[in-house]
């Protein structure tokens, strides 16, 4: 027989001479060894071991061994990068200095249920083993992550604030004046009102007057509301003249709305983050310690 590169193999050794077993859900090759002539057993992680570390653990085992590879069964060489997982699905051909050993792996769905169950107990006994030594270590880790996220926000965040807060107390002052005017106009017209009809005019000729003073002052109101799409309530007047000082001041004054908004959003996603990670059942610790911790 001869691999895929030509070279002859003066021995093709029967499938018993390398037997492959699994022992607690492992898979065990066991072969014999040229130069000491002893049974050797290798026992592969096959999700892990490579053919490449499979064959230096071979080596390194028997010092008298110049030559191991593997073969597919049609002679074309597997590569040293290959998982053990799978070169263990199909037969294969090992071969150690000049002798070719066929290897038939057993089936992995005819093992034993005593197999599988032990596999299974593994399994699980790991994953309960990673949850005890890391989750804590992980839980501490993402709260420094982001309480330094939290740190970081709140100091972009201040110089925004600051002057988010000049903004907003010339926007209210400036809305204050504009009520206020308001209010002085309107007791304007009302004495005006008044002067022309008791001192000027009779009420029959100012009657028509404040009917029209009256019809136009409906208009307006129906024109704001044609504008803005709300009615004309006192409370909703201010804050869309509030707002819109705001907006005005605020693009003299170069502060970014949106980027400002963004902060926020992402700090109150940030603390609200930190607060469930700080659950005494996320954490996994007594209340009294998380007390200590805050």
């Amino acid at each position: 027989w001869r691999g895929r590169e030509g070279a002859p193999y003066s021995t093709l050794v029967p499938s018993d001479e390398v037997t492959i077993n699994y022992r607690h859900g492992l898979p065990v090759i066991t072969l014999t060894l040229p130069t000491r002539s002893e049974r050797c057993q290798f026992t592969v992680k096959p999700v892990v071991t490579t053919v490449g570390t499979f064959l230096q653990d071979v080596q390194r085992e028997d010092k008298g061994i110049e030559r191991a590879e593997v073969f597919a069964t049609d002679g074309s060489k597997v590569s040293d990068a290959t998982l053990m997982e799978v070169l263990l699905m199909n037969d294969f051909k090992l071969v150690i200095n000049n002798t070719a050993y066929s290897v038939s792996p057993p089936v992995k769905d005819k093992l034993s249920s005593e197999h599988a169950t032990e596999m299974e107990d593994i399994k699980s006994l790991v994953h309960r083993l990673f949850v005890a030594l890391h989750v804590e270590d992980h839980q501490i880790r993402k709260e420094r992550e982001l309480l330094q996220k939290v740190d970081h926000l709140k100091g972009e965040l201040l110089p925004l604030e600051q002057m988010k807060a000049r903004i907003m107390d010339s926007a209210d002052a400036k809305t204050s004046r504009l009520l206020w005017v308001g209010l002085a106009l309107m007791s304007a017209q009302g004495g005006a009102l008044a002067w022309l009809t008791w001192w000027v005019y009779s009420w029959d000729i100012m009657e028509p007057v404040t009917y029209f003073i009256t019809y136009g002052s409906a208009m307006a109101f129906y024109a704001y509301f044609v504008l803005t799409k709300q009615d004309y309530i006192y409370p909703h007047a201010k804050d869309r003249q509030f707002l819109h000082y705001f907006h005005r001041k605020s693009k003299k004054q170069h502060f970014n709305v949106e980027r400002y908004n963004k902060l926020k959003d992402d700090l109150a996603e940030a603390e609200e983050s930190l607060r469930r990670l700080r659950q005494p059942l996320h954490l996994r610790l007594p209340i009294q310690e998380i007390s200590d911790k805050d």
